[in-house]
């Protein structure tokens, strides 16, 4: 989540992690104000080789498996991943709920 807010984050942007403990949860946020998500890729980001940005491929840039091998491991723990984000240009953030206990 990290290395993806700062591969798509200006020089002069700005990445934050913050965790938190909220109920029974404890929350991991990834926010950036980077190149954003248009709202018909959110419903996607997490897809197997899915890439918003199709000029991207292996050698420029990924795989299009991170977020998909990220949301796995942190239902493996019994948690949820979730991204936001208000559009292009707008930056996103991820937010990791996991169980406390």
């Amino acid at each position: 989540l990290l290395t993806n807010a700062l591969r798509h984050t200006p020089a002069d942007g700005t990445v934050q992690v913050s965790a938190r403990a909220s109920g029974t949860a404890a929350v991991i946020e990834v926010l950036d104000t980077g190149d954003g998500i248009a709202a018909e890729h959110l419903l996607h980001v997490f897809d197997r080789f899915y890439r918003a940005d199709t000029a991207r491929d292996r050698d420029h840039g990924g795989s299009g498996i991170g977020l998909s091998i990220a949301r796995a491991l942190v239902e493996a723990h019994g948690g949820t991943l979730t991204a936001a984000s208000d559009g292009p240009g707008l930056g996103a953030v991820f937010t990791v709920k996991l169980p406390r206990d």
